[in-house]
């Protein structure tokens, strides 16, 4: 059970994330957890929203450079050790996390992590097979 990230390349360079998030603002859109990675010459923020096809389209209607990947978020109890417990479960199943970022719940006494690992297929069996709940992409707004 994948739900979609939306990457959107940006120059780095002042003022170019609050021009990202004005557009955002500008359509009403609500981001639910966002990670912003940087080289010397430009940015890639990486954004989880309840409905990720409007906003890929709104952002391109904008000229942003935007690409759809699936990831997964799972819930994890929000207590020491969670996240350890999660890697060592992926490490020992030979997966590969490429990037990672969490956020909390408002509604919850959980954590989420969105995780993207080398194989989106296989680790979602290797989740499934140890009972970790993965959140479906309808359920963003609910959390």
């Amino acid at each position: 059970m994948t739900i979609t990230q939306i990457s959107i390349f940006i120059e780095n360079r002042k003022n170019a994330l609050s021009e990202l998030t004005n557009v955002l603002a500008t359509h009403n859109i609500s981001i639910r957890t966002m990670s912003l990675a940087d080289t010397s010459d430009f940015g890639i923020a990486r954004i989880i929203v309840d409905d990720p096809v409007p906003v890929q389209a709104a952002l391109e209607r904008s000229a942003y450079i935007v690409k759809a990947t699936p990831v997964i978020a799972i819930e994890i109890p929000d207590e020491a050790g969670s996240l350890n417990n999660i890697l060592k479960l992926l490490a020992d199943n030979g997966r590969n996390v490429e990037y990672m970022y969490g956020f909390g719940g408002r509604k919850t006494n959980s954590a989420y992590m969105i995780i993207r690992c080398n194989d989106v297929a296989e680790t979602e069996k290797v989740f499934e097979k140890a009972g970790i709940r993965m959140v479906a992409q309808k359920e963003l707004s609910e959390i």
